[in-house]
């Protein structure tokens, strides 16, 4: 018994159907192998030509800082366009029947007469028509992906509904790409203001140190004091040295790692406080509260280097004669406080380049925490630092 019509049209379009999908489900796997801009559009250009039957495609982009399109990628230019590049500068129909808004949705990709091709006799392939595939990103212009052959026939609704999902597809490699590369560029900023504060919280100080230990030595020289005493100050110096020398090599290695040494935070911190007392002969006392959560390593060293830098604080410029690191700890939040009993100071007339109040509310920030700082002349200083967990 022969097929109806109407069996053989429903065959015909699950066929077509199934085609176009196996073409989108291809050219999205495809996209999705990169984020980098020019291996997208090329890896676009090349399935776009390979499964539609066609040779020669280019995609112009709008640059950011102006409305004018250059060409990023292209596959197979005929000689008169890749033997000059001239010819692929500037603007053409198509381009400005974009830049126009006349080119946007299936509706309006058509086959046009190219026109960096018009009056040209030799080195065209054949080629004098290409259809304009706009690609935009929600409404932001991206711009235009131009598909060639030299033997083109009229384009379908199908035909034009498919080209239209292909720019789609491409628009959101593209944007991806776009995302991709800024968040690298943001990586970069972030992981050198990283480096800027480990350097001023390991080697800066203890090159500070040093120096007060080299500028101490020297004043007992001219000052004639004993030799054992200067020969202390000069061994102290030395000492400081040493740790700074190796710290530096420990940044060099990992900076994230170095500063617990596989210690939990509550041991860190006891033994900065220990280890700043020393340094300063003065009294620090550590507490710590609260049940002993595992915490995030950023979390970890970035409290413990907010006590460093306090402390540091407090050593160089309190004149206290104790302070107190306390750690507390709950299920939502994890607070570290640090408080003295030095002259204090007026936290709105602290100078600009005074680095350390920067680098503590730098690094409470990226932590999504939030840092108060309490002081007076003459009633000493509070820092608590608040992260939620």
């Amino acid at each position: 018994m022969p097929k109806q019509p109407s069996q053989e049209t429903d065959a015909s379009q699950l066929q077509r159907r199934t085609y176009e999908l196996t073409i989108l489900n291809d050219i999205a796997r495809a996209l999705n192998h990169s984020v980098e801009l020019s291996q997208v559009l090329q890896t676009g250009l090349a399935l776009v030509a390979e499964l539609l039957g066609l040779h020669t495609g280019w995609v112009w982009l709008v640059r950011d800082d102006s409305s004018a399109g250059y060409m990023a990628a292209a596959q197979n230019l005929p000689p008169a366009l890749a033997k000059h590049p001239n010819r692929m500068r500037g603007s053409c129909y198509c381009l400005n029947t974009y830049e126009e808004g006349d080119l946007e949705g299936a509706a309006n990709i058509n086959v046009v007469k190219c026109s960096r091709l018009s009056g040209l006799m030799a080195g065209t392939d054949g080629l004098r028509y290409h259809a304009s595939i706009p690609l935009y990103a929600h409404e932001k212009k991206l711009g235009v992906l131009n598909v060639a052959s030299p033997d083109w026939r009229k384009l379908s609704a199908e035909d034009l509904r498919l080209l239209s999902t292909i720019g789609d597809l491409l628009s959101i490699a593209i944007e991806r790409a776009y995302l991709f590369a800024t968040s690298a560029r943001l990586g970069v900023v972030e992981e050198r203001n990283r480096l800027a504060r480990e350097i001023h919280d390991t080697l800066a100080q203890g090159l500070t140190a040093v120096s007060l230990q080299l500028e101490s030595a020297d004043a007992l020289l001219e000052a004639g004091a004993d030799p054992e005493r200067i020969r202390t100050t000069v061994r102290q110096a030395l000492g400081l040295t040493r740790a700074s020398l190796e710290e530096a090599r420990r940044s060099v290695m990992d900076l994230r790692a170095a500063p617990l040494e596989g210690r939990a935070l509550r041991e860190a911190l006891r033994a900065l406080a220990e280890e700043s007392a020393a340094k300063g002969e003065m009294q620090i006392t550590f507490k710590s509260t609260g049940e002993p959560l595992p915490l995030p390593v950023r979390i970890e060293v970035g409290l413990y280097r907010i006590a460093q830098e306090a402390l540091t604080n407090v050593l160089h410029h309190a004149n206290a004669t104790c302070a107190c690191l306390t750690l507390q700890i709950s299920s939502k939040q994890i607070t570290l406080t640090i408080e003295d009993n030095g002259e204090g100071f007026d936290p709105t007339q602290v100078a600009r380049e005074r680095f350390g109040l920067i680098g503590l509310n730098e690094r409470a920030r990226l932590l999504g925490g939030t840092l108060h700082l309490e002081s007076t002349s003459g009633s000493g200083t509070c820092v608590e630092v608040t992260v939620p967990l």
